[in-house]
């Protein structure tokens, strides 16, 4: 079975699912240009916060397919 999630993916869905951590957060943002919103993780960073994006919103024109291109 081909599949496109890593083990990194895995970790995020985890900690988001666990309710173990509370850094995580809404982020307005942009993809190739266009409005959308990230799930993120915030971690403090000296005086900066580190956004972190684990995943993002679906847009208009974003079309989701299987591994041989039929459409979901």
């Amino acid at each position: 079975m081909r599949t496109n999630i890593t083990p990194e993916h895995r970790e995020r869905f985890n900690a988001l699912t666990s309710g173990q951590f509370t850094n995580f957060a809404l982020f307005s943002c942009f993809i190739n240009g266009k409005p959308a919103v990230a799930i993120v993780a915030a971690n403090q960073d000296g005086d900066e916060i580190t956004l972190t994006p684990l995943f993002v919103s679906i847009t208009d024109d974003m079309v989701l397919t299987d591994h041989d291109g039929v459409q979901a």
